[in-house]
């Protein structure tokens, strides 16, 4: 969310205090205004009063004898951020507050001078660019996310003293002694899957298993190995076709860092005192309570082994352009995937692409943003984002059967048109994460019959893998890997199942169906960067149709929920394959299986595509043996036209 607004402060005749919000009209909001004074802290909503020229104008009128500091709180239906001095701030509580002063006009003074006003665009405003550059690669690459401690155990890196049975049920504070070595060693199964890019969670030397608490952004835990490893990792990978891409945590830190550390001993006399948002010294070193922590510093979430720091400290932000590209020039990583960008001072993320693409220009810069990020992806901050949008709507239609057909085409449609082409073209596209639920799990959850939910977690990889952006693979959704909320979806990667497991033979079928998805979506160019035109959504038939396009090759999806087989009959009369079972179509039909996914590729020429796409031919969908004789309705043909970033 990026908030352009005007702020007006004045003094009205009879005492009281007018404050006036102007805020661009993108979509339902609230506001409120939050005071904090000698009598404590309050909050007033700000009142709507009129729509005018594109902005929502707000207004609260206030009785008050006394300087007060306030900032103002906005709600959408995406997030809430404070607008404060310093621009959009998205903690708990705001960093930074205006300051109001009454002050008493001259007696000579016209009315006129005793109005004091405030009116500033105080956002972050990105510079847009008519067309940018995002990593070619990314737009071929087949992602795989790996939790370094436990994906794979190598013997001969370091290794955890009290580390637990492989496989032993995961917890907060349990080590399974997964290392950087396990995965140099399984590197063959990594290639033989068909990945292209591993994307790391954390590897810096840390207290916990997850990582995302850094005590030392300049090593690696030596629990997973060191820089030499690292760097053998990297190489080895580079070799077979792997690119490397490393999670940075740069919003917080751990509080065994040295510099936190530093400030919990000496106060303000440490040189890191502003790096943090102390509020009160000294600092316990115990705490009751998550929120406790608050009363002294700014935390993640009131977690108080996780303090905030300050980017509205220039050595913050230059400690961390540091950091950004000692990895990149001393391991020569790929790229960046950053955890709670949106919380960092936004600013900062152009400073932070400039550093990254002078020392790499094709280095992958990705961000966690889990709803709307069209104010970071204009060209002058990140390539792309992960894909949480599409995760939910692959959850909710394929899984949890919440949304109908054309609601799910609804949120495709958005999603395409949400962001310029060259950052939708390389979204990470996740269907797990170590942040998520397991997809296997939500579709057990849903169906008690196994045989569904394997049905289920096949049509959201063929989507997945079929649709814009970089597929990425959370390590074992590939085999059906189950785990419910963090940090059950963090269990250990069942190396050995073949033997051990009794659904080992559903294990096969999944990474089967896997190993076909992504040989398929790299052996047609359409399926990586072809347009993407809607064909079908039928809620009725729970069928969704699309076509990936590009010159030299044309590719229909075909997805069908319904428990129903359909006849499919085919544009033109065109050779045509059906790809997942490598069948040739006759006759210009083929069957549709009920809860199963086909791609076809129809051997037919290709005019070169226009600037706006034009709309695709009709794709008829006929009942099979199975279905019945309603005639199948077609919804929202036509290509779908991207927004593209204007100049300013």
């Amino acid at each position: 969310m990026s908030l352009p607004f005007n702020l007006d402060v004045r003094e009205l005749g009879d005492g009281r205090v007018l404050v006036k919000l102007e805020l661009q009209a993108a979509y339902p909001q609230h506001s409120s205004l939050v005071m904090r004074g000698d009598g404590g802290q309050q909050e007033e909503p700000l009142e709507f009063q009129t729509q005018a020229n594109g902005h929502d104008l707000f207004t609260v009128a206030l009785d008050v004898g006394q300087p007060f500091d306030y900032a103002l709180h906005v709600t959408t239906p995406c997030e809430s951020c404070w607008l404060t001095p310093k621009g959009e701030e998205h903690d708990r509580l705001p960093h930074n507050w205006f300051r109001y002063e009454r002050r008493t006009p001259a007696a000579d003074a016209p009315a006129a001078a005793a109005r004091r006003q405030v009116a500033s665009m105080l956002c972050y405003k990105p510079h847009l660019c008519p067309a940018f550059a995002t990593p070619a690669w990314v737009r071929d690459a087949v992602f795989y996310q790996i939790f370094p401690d436990r994906f794979a155990r190598g013997e001969s890196a370091h290794t955890l003293p009290r580390v637990q049975p492989w496989g032993t049920p995961p917890t907060n504070g349990n080590f399974m002694g997964g290392n950087l070595q396990g995965i140099l060693d399984r590197l063959d199964y990594l290639v033989d899957l068909g990945a292209t890019a591993l994307y790391l969670t954390p590897i810096f030397q840390s207290p916990s298993n997850h990582r995302y608490d850094t005590m030392d952004y300049f090593a690696v835990d030596p629990h997973l190995g060191d820089m030499e490893l690292l760097r053998r990792l990297v190489s080895t990978c580079h070799l077979r076709g792997l690119r490397v891409v490393l999670d940075g945590v740069f919003n917080h830190c751990s509080d065994q860092h040295p510099f936190f550390v530093d400030v919990k001993r000496q106060g303000r006399q440490s040189r890191y005192w502003e790096w943090f948002h102390i509020r009160n010294w000294p600092i316990p070193d115990h705490f009751d309570s998550q929120q406790q922590a608050l009363h002294w510093y700014d935390c993640w979430w009131g977690f108080h082994t996780l303090p905030k720091l300050n980017y509205y400290h220039c050595d913050v932000q230059a400690y961390f352009l540091k950091v950004a590209t000692y990895w990149l020039r001393e391991a020569d990583i790929d790229g960046w995937r950053l955890d709670v960008p949106n919380e960092v001072l936004q600013s900062f993320w152009p400073k932070f692409r400039c550093a990254v693409k002078a020392v790499k220009p094709d280095a992958y810069i990705v961000g966690e943003i889990w709803d709307d990020a069209t104010s970071w992806l204009q060209g002058d901050q990140f390539d792309a984002v992960m894909n949480y949008r599409f995760q939910r709507s692959l959850i909710g239609y394929f899984a949890e059967e919440r949304m109908d057909t054309r609601a799910f085409d609804s949120t495709v449609r958005e999603i395409l048109v949400a962001y310029p082409e060259p950052a939708a073209a390389v979204m990470l596209n996740l269907l797990g994460s170590h942040d998520t639920v397991r997809p296997m799990t939500i579709a057990r959850w849903h169906y008690s019959d196994a045989r569904r939910a394997i049905d289920s977690l096949k049509l959201m990889a063929a989507m997945q893998f079929t649709f814009l952006g970089a597929p990425c693979v959370y390590y074992g959704d590939e085999i059906g890997l189950q785990g419910g909320k963090d940090p059950d979806c963090r269990r250990c990667f069942p190396w050995g199942w073949e033997q051990q497991d009794e659904d080992g033979d559903q294990k096969s079928e999944l990474l089967a169906y896997y190993k076909k998805l992504i040989a398929l979506r790299k052996a047609n160019p359409a399926l990586r960067s072809g347009a993407f035109y809607p064909l079908e959504a039928n809620s009725h038939r729970q069928l969704y149709v699309f076509e990936r396009r590009c010159p030299g090759n044309r590719c229909i999806v075909a997805l069908n929920s319904s428990g129903r087989d359909y006849l499919f009959s085919l544009p033109g009369d065109f050779p045509a394959t059906e790809l997942l079972s490598n069948q040739p179509i006759r006759g210009g039909r083929v069957t549709l299986p009920a809860r199963q996914a086909i791609v076809v590729r129809l051997e037919a020429p290709v005019v070169e595509q226009r600037p706006e796409p034009v709309p695709p031919m009709r794709v008829r969908l006929r009942p099979g043996r199975l279905g019945r004789g309603a005639h199948s309705s077609s919804y929202g043909l036509g290509g779908v036209r991207r927004r593209r970033a204007e100049p300013d």
